[in-house]
This record gives structure tokens, C-alpha cells and sequence, in this order.
């Protein structure tokens, strides 16, 4: 199970987010920004700059959960060699079994 983990943010209004876009986008620039409706959670604002991190860091991520699995794969393999391998697939080719 995940754990959440909440990290704390400037919280504006979207009616206050109309009205201090200049405020909002100053401090989204260093930070995120959480933007509310009705009193729950609508919108995050991060600079592109904070976005283009995530982005590159769950791709790292991706790449390390896909790295492991062929690991554990590759591990769990019975892979014949590829002299035999090519031989088998001659034999098959050939019609001889």
C-alpha cells in the first residue's frame, strides 16, 4: 500500500485565483499552488520547470521498476544457449522434430 504524502501548499480559491492570478502564478513559480473548489482540491499549479522534473523522475522510476522486473525474469529464465536454440529452430525449419 502507498503511503500519501501531503505536502503543504499556498491554497487559493479559484474565484481568488481569478482575482491574484498575478500572486498565484509568482508563488507556483517557486512552488506548488493548490487550487480549491467548494472547499476540495481542484487544481495544482507548478512551474514547467517543477512539471519537466516529475516528468524526468517518474520516467527514472519507470525505467528502475522495468529494469527489476526483467532482472527477476531473466533470473527465472530457462533459456537454452543459442547453439541449441539455433539448432531447434533448423530442426523446425527442416520439418525434423
Amino acid at each position: 500500500m502507498s503511503k500519501v504524502v501531503k505536502i503543504p501548499m499556498q491554497t487559493y480559491t479559484l474565484t481568488d485565483a481569478r482575482n491574484k492570478h498575478g500572486e498565484v502564478f509568482d508563488k507556483a513559480a517557486t512552488e506548488p499552488v493548490l487550487l480549491t473548489k467548494q472547499s476540495r482540491p481542484s487544481h495544482v499549479i507548478i512551474s514547467a520547470e517543477s512539471y519537466q522534473k516529475l516528468i524526468n523522475r517518474l520516467e527514472e522510476l519507470e525505467d528502475m521498476v522495468f529494469g527489476q522486473a526483467a532482472e527477476v525474469a531473466l533470473s527465472q529464465s530457462q533459456m537454452i544457449g543459442t547453439e541449441d536454440f539455433t539448432s531447434a529452430l533448423e530442426h523446425l525449419v527442416n520439418g525434423k522434430t
